[in-house]
């Protein structure tokens, strides 16, 4: 990647249709700064590069002293939206839908004194985060987290993960390739993260903007903060278990290490699809049911008074791309928090569904199964008394997609429609992709067996087995899961 600036006033008239209609929108509030610093991907990733983002372009915005919002650099995305319009990296279905994933991304970073340029740095975050985009096609939405295990920065802040919303001062636009919204990155601390994984993100979002030093209205990321929101304002960990308590968690899955093993299958059935690792040539997911999966991953759950697996679709999915990610581990969270006709669409759609089960395709079969045996490493282990106390118990789904392969797990309450796990056959599967279903009583149990997975202390492998329920666990360590075979 470089940096340059764009020469010339008419720069705007040789800019490709969708490319101009996010300039514009960024000239609205930037008349003084027509010329901004960008950095732009040396070989497109239209030509091979590895950068999906053409151009991350940089601003110095003065912030708003009536509203306590500090002076900052802001930060631009060019690229998970259809810049072009020709094919050559998203594909066109229409003015009216999203244009490309139908969003940008942008940064707020606050601006050190006596700092006269922006540090480039977040370009390439926003390059990593847009690269996870394209590898997964998992869209992200305000109210997301990304926990990224390392400094924003290289440095050592105490700012090592990211929340999504909406960026508070670019309005969505319309390109003549569909529209466009603009998520914004907020860094924030461990135990933020932790909070908006056991409740949910906006919940964070809200207790974020009523702190001025972890960012205030505008989410301004400071990576010199020192202080977590619960230590600047302790009252306001409170008001997460309460929400908590009352709410239950919005988090409906992750993209995490994983894997499963059918116990009830000898080991030499060739048919065998029980893990993605324990093949070279595994079985992958069938187009419908990786278009399912993804639907869970994109939408969560709406009604929590009556939850729903989204049917399989029948509309042929977009191209898969193996995901390949440069941290050790990044989860992301599944929020259902865009824009008003996004979120109106996707309640139309779960509305529609809500009057009939999951028949399943004539052509896929489901499998029962008489014992499974779990795999998770030590942060998505983390997250299963999570997924039970704040989603099962709540009478609600959580879903574990592999980064690694094509594996997916679904833990299922006895409350949600749809599932083809039933009380009768709680193990079953279809391909690589494994529901759970889980009855209260076993959940208050495994919640009390697995509580020693909060402490970092645990020593790896961890195994917890329910002999009764033919159902084991095991926390592996991370090397676990870099060898295809395992």
């Amino acid at each position: 990647m470089e940096e340059l600036r764009p020469s010339g006033p008419g720069i705007a008239a040789l800019l490709p249709p969708g490319l101009h209609a996010i300039y514009q929108e960024c000239k609205r509030l930037y008349s003084d700064q027509p010329n901004p610093l960008q950095v732009t991907a040396i070989v497109k990733y239209w030509l091979g590069g590895p950068d999906p983002l053409d151009y991350i372009s940089m601003y110095r915005n003065p912030g708003s002293p009536a509203q306590d919002v500090p002076e900052h650099w802001h930060y631009v995305s060019f690229g998970l939206s259809d810049l072009y319009g020709d094919n050559r990296v998203h594909e066109f279905t229409g003015v009216e839908g999203p244009s490309g994933f139908g969003f940008e991304l942008t940064f707020r970073l606050r601006r050190e004194t006596g700092e006269t340029a922006p540090p480039t740095w977040p370009a390439e975050l926003m390059q990593g985060l847009a690269r996870y985009v394209f590898q997964s096609e998992n869209t992200l939405c305000s109210g997301d987290h990304v926990s990224w295990h390392s400094p924003l920065d290289n440095s050592e802040s105490r700012i090592q993960h990211m929340l999504l919303t909406e960026d508070p001062q670019l309005q969505p636009v319309r390109t003549p390739f569909g529209t466009v919204a603009f998520l914004q990155i907020v860094g924030i601390c461990t135990e933020e993260l932790q909070a908006a994984q056991q409740w949910n993100g906006q919940g964070i979002l809200e207790l974020l903007r009523t702190v001025p030093v972890a960012g205030g209205s505008w989410l301004i990321t400071d990576m010199r903060r020192g202080e977590t929101i619960f230590e600047s304002d302790p009252h306001l960990q409170e008001r997460v278990d309460k929400g908590i308590a009352t709410d239950g968690s919005n988090l409906s899955g992750v993209s995490a290490k994983c894997a499963w093993v059918d116990l009830s299958r000898p080991p030499e059935d060739e048919e065998d699809s029980r893990s993605i690792y324990l093949e070279m040539h595994p079985r992958r997911l069938s187009d419908k049911d990786t278009e399912q999966i993804r639907e869970v991953l994109r939408r969560g759950l709406e009604m929590n008074t009556k939850p729903i697996l989204p049917p399989i679709s029948s509309q042929k999915p977009q191209q898969q791309i193996g995901m390949n990610h440069d941290r050790a581990q990044l989860v992301q969270s599944v929020g259902h928090f865009q824009s008003k006709q996004t979120e109106r669409t996707r309640k139309d759609s779960l509305e529609s569904e809500s009057s009939a089960a999951i028949v399943p395709h004539e052509l896929i079969r489901t499998r029962q199964l008489e014992s499974v045996h779990l795999k998770f490493n030590q942060e998505s282990g983390t997250l299963i008394p999570l997924s039970l106390r704040g989603r099962l118990l709540h009478g609600r789904h959580f879903t574990y997609k592999s980064i690694t392969g094509d594996t997916a797990i679904t833990f299922v309450s006895t409350g949600v429609e749809g599932a083809f796990a039933t009380e009768e056959h709680p193990y079953a599967a279809h391909g690589p992709w494994l529901q759970i279903l889980l009855n209260e009583e076993f959940v208050e149990r495994m919640l009390e067996d697995l509580e020693d997975l909060a402490s970092q202390e645990v020593k790896l492998p961890k195994e917890y087995s329910w002999p009764e329920k033919k159902l084991k666990i095991t926390i592996l360590p991370e090397s676990a899961f870099d060898s295809p075979l395992q």
